[in-house]
């Protein structure tokens, strides 16, 4: 929910602050959304009062007096435009690489390359805002810390399978290496059978 309100007065200024309606809009929509949700009103409304509660988010008074909500995500993470940009895009995608929130946290605040991206990442490491979930290097992924315990576990699971996934698939299968070691020990027989045939032809050429 403070991911949508502040990706709405970024991307979609004109309409923001949001109401109740443009909340429940904005976290059902399918587009830059991983997992997507299907929300109720109640649903929202829960989570809205929650973020007013921690002071991550605050009522306003609309035009008409329809009730509008807009977010203090600034103030609540200490953070500046890039870092804001980042931090909400993992609150909508969840855990990403670093070319990842580059390219997605670039439609919020435009971050010159990956560089930028990790100096924007550390800071945010430093406040204990995000986290690494995987070892350094290419395709190290981060994820925000607000995280109920119970997801957190499920992304650990989730992140573990990959690996094991991706250790799998990198290594050559029983299978495969079965396979490759019949060609030889067929290359090898054929190779024998060459030289008992230029023997026989040697032994015959010396019998005449």
């Amino acid at each position: 929910m403070l991911g949508v309100l502040v990706e709405k007065a970024k991307t979609t200024p004109d309409n923001y602050p949001l109401t109740m309606s443009g909340l429940i809009s904005g976290s059902n929509q399918k587009s830059n959304r991983s997992p997507q949700l299907q929300l109720d009103e109640d649903d929202v409304l829960t989570a809205i009062e929650e973020l007013k509660r921690v002071g991550a988010a605050r009522e306003v008074q609309g035009s008409g007096r329809a009730t509008k909500y807009r977010h203090a995500a600034y103030e609540w993470f200490d953070v500046d435009s890039p870092g804001a940009a980042v931090m909400t895009e993992l609150l909508l995608r969840g855990p990403q690489t670093l070319g990842e929130i580059r390219t997605r946290a670039s439609r919020m605040y435009a971050l010159e390359d990956l560089k930028a991206t990790q100096d924007v990442v550390d800071s945010l490491i430093a406040k204990d805002l995000i986290e690494p979930l995987s070892p350094p290097g290419r395709g190290q992924t981060f994820a925000h810390k607000l995280y109920p315990p119970e997801e957190r576990q499920y992304l650990e699971a989730r992140l573990e399978k990959q690996a094991a996934s991706s250790e799998a698939s990198s290594s050559p299968s029983p299978a495969k290496s079965s396979n490759t070691a019949v060609d030889a020990l067929i290359a090898r027989l054929e190779s024998v059978n060459e030289r008992i045939d230029q023997l026989e032809k040697r032994i015959e050429e010396l019998e005449s």
